[in-house]
């Protein structure tokens, strides 16, 4: 037996919230670690007690090793729960914890290092019997030998990083002549992601599911097997919807599979919660990809059709304890759907994005399960995955967990960063999903240019957002009992003088002019006048008439600028341009390449005098575990490099000017 009564979560934002709400309600104390940058997050203040163990870079606090475990040590703590991510799949910190005497709530040391390397998991499923991918994982690393498997296996082919996961080191290639320059950048993601550049090469299937088996087992040598989830709906090889179980699944298939992933679990001696991932194709055969020897993300849509606490049974099974469950105990009902909002701008290739979160108002719902890392006022930075929060609903049938699922995000409301909540609405009432049909492909299919473009507010929204941001500046300026700045706004209490606001939101510009009476207002927009009335209003929300027509609205005013509008199920943010000139100014021209995102510049491949080609790599940016490319925008040449190595970027800098 393992005797423990404290955990340290080694883990951030909701999955440390998670972790620790199993572990207060079964009576451990739970123990944070935080960041620098993390100070007011969530997680911290959920914890008995939290300890900060660094600067915002994962290397220096999430990813070093000593310091967790002197956060330990320092706590008194019995036992660390990786959570995922971070060093959760990470052989040498397991085996850290076992060393100083630390349970760690996961499987063995060996075997996170034999199921942390893709190549070496390949190579041992093969031994045992399970199918696999067809692919490259020998010794010889270099291009010749990835150029000639990848003739021999057929493209297109998948470059995949063989540690870690998420996405990250992964390049699809098509084309021969591309694949040296494929795998140098696979590599160096790889290498900055994990700490390791090798990689791998599988075939890559079409049109397949991505399917995968939750599995526990105990010291005891017991392993079952808790159904499937289907996590087709992906970008950028990252997963974004997930449900169980598989629409296209059989009592057939679900034994098959589910006895490989237990025949995968008990040919290494397994110990704890894992996933073992499989692709599915059109015929029922399905293919081995990887072990996660982890917690899932999506662990949530197996709790809800198994009504089981998979952490409180990954603690148990760590404090020594057997499984209480049989495989014939395991009871399925109804069905789950999970959706990952993520701060990104869908519209710029879901390009990952930062900001303040200036209102989290969650809905709620029966049967919806929402978990968060964030929290008004907290600053979403660049350093770390950009999921928000993930949002899961259970129904009787899946089309009863899909329409509750997107009832819920259209009444989420989440002022700041620009996120994902959109999309994942449309995603989930797309037609094909609705009736199971989605594949690994689904989004890069179904999606083109215009639908990931962003929702344009409508004249009335404008009209909204003008009053609300008219009765802020007047409120503040009471309660200030100051005059307006004359420069700022032309707001007088008697109302005989007009506001003026122009915004410009999507593309679409709105110039408009309010002049109030109480809480009347007329609104000029469009050559129109525009009669409002607000109802009532308090704090963070409004009921208004426009033209007669009643809405209700959620809103965020933060400056004399800027207005936040959560209205028909859209959010939008009004910025007055009058005011605030300097928001446009950096919106770029010929031969300025400007920074797509908040980042850290990792590579500059060019230097000033350099002549450049239209497409050329000028340098690269990481930023929330991603990679991202900076071509020139013209042929040119390099009139100056304004960004250095390892820096910090924010969106739309000046990184390079060509002439």
């Amino acid at each position: 037996m393992n005797s423990f009564n404290s955990i340290l979560i080694a883990n951030r934002g909701e999955i440390a919230v998670r972790v620790m709400q199993t572990a207060s309600a079964l009576g451990y104390r739970s123990i944070g670690v935080y960041s620098e940058a993390d100070v007011l997050s969530p997680h911290v203040r959920q914890a008995d007690e939290a300890v900060c163990i660094g600067p915002p870079p994962v290397a220096q606090s999430y990813l070093d090793i000593d310091r967790i475990l002197a956060a330990a040590r320092e706590t008194g703590a019995g036992a660390i729960h990786p959570g995922y991510g971070f060093l959760s799949e990470n052989s040498e910190f397991a085996a850290a914890c076992e060393a100083a005497g630390i349970v760690f709530i996961g499987p063995s040391s060996a075997a996170v290092e034999l199921m942390g390397n893709k190549a070496r998991a390949k190579t041992h499923m093969a031994s045992v019997g399970v199918p696999c991918v067809p692919g490259y994982s020998g010794e010889d690393t270099s291009d010749d030998a990835f150029i000639e498997a990848a003739r021999r296996i057929g493209y297109p082919v998948m470059i995949k990083a063989a540690a870690g996961g998420g996405g990250r080191g992964m390049r699809e290639v098509d084309d021969p002549a591309a694949l040296t320059k494929a795998l140098a950048r696979a590599r160096s993601e790889a290498q900055h992601a994990f700490g390791l550049d090798e990689v791998i090469l599988e075939k890559v299937l079409q049109g397949p599911r991505h399917v995968e088996v939750q599995i526990m087992a105990d010291e005891q040598g017991h392993v079952i097997h808790l159904g499937e989830r289907d996590c087709s709906v992906q970008r950028r090889h990252q997963k974004v919807i997930e449900e169980a179980p598989c629409p296209v699944m059989t009592d057939e298939l679900r034994s098959a599979m589910g006895e490989t992933a237990v025949t995968v679990a008990k040919s290494i001696g397994y110990c704890g919660a894992g996933t073992v991932e499989f692709l599915l194709d059109e015929a029922d055969n399905f293919f081995f990809l990887e072990m996660n020897t982890r917690l899932q993300v999506e662990h949530r849509v197996t709790e809800m059709i198994t009504g089981l606490d998979l952490v409180s049974m990954q603690i148990d099974i760590a404090q020594g304890l057997p499984l209480t469950l049989t495989q014939d105990d395991v009871q399925f009902s109804g069905h789950a759907i999970e959706a990952r909002l993520y701060a990104e701008d869908v519209s710029r290739g879901f390009l990952p994005c930062t900001g303040t979160v200036a209102l989290w108002q969650p809905s709620s719902a029966k049967h919806v399960c929402i978990d968060a890392g964030i929290d008004n006022d907290l600053h979403i930075g660049p350093y770390y995955d950009p999921m928000l929060a993930k949002v899961t609903a259970w129904g009787v049938d899946r089309e009863n967990a899909r329409c509750r699922l997107a009832h819920v995000l259209k009444k989420t409301v989440l002022f700041g960063p620009t996120t994902n909540r959109s999309f994942l609405i449309d995603v989930l009432n797309r037609q094909a999903f609705a009736d199971g049909c989605v594949t690994t492909e689904f989004i890069e299919q179904a999606f083109g240019p215009e639908d990931l473009s962003p929702a344009v507010p409508g004249v009335e929204h404008a009209v909204v957002a003008a009053v609300i941001q008219y009765r802020w500046q007047r409120d503040v300026a009471r309660r200030r009992a100051l005059s307006v700045p004359a420069d700022l706004l032309d707001w007088s209490s008697t109302g005989s003088l007009l506001s003026h606001y122009c915004y410009v939101v999507a593309g679409k510009t709105f110039d408009l002019n309010v002049r109030a009476g109480g809480d009347d207002y007329r609104v000029k927009c469009e050559n129109a006048e525009i009669t409002v009335r607000v109802v009532n209003d308090s704090e963070s929300k409004a009921r208004i008439e426009v033209d007669g027509n009643t809405v209700d609205v959620v809103y965020k005013s933060q400056s004399w600028t800027r207005t936040y509008l959560f209205m028909d199920s859209e959010s939008w943010c009004f910025d007055n341009q009058i005011v605030a000139a300097e928001l446009s100014k950096n919106q770029g021209s010929d031969g300025r390449v400007l920074a797509p995102m908040h980042g850290r510049v990792t590579e500059i491949m060019v230097k000033a005098g350099d002549v450049v080609r239209k497409g050329q790599r000028l340098a690269s940016l990481e930023a929330m575990k991603m990679e991202h490319e900076i071509d020139a925008p013209v042929d040119g040449t390099v009139k100056r490099v304004a960004c250095t190595l390892q820096i910090q970027v924010a969106i739309d800098d000046v990184l390079f000017e060509i002439i």
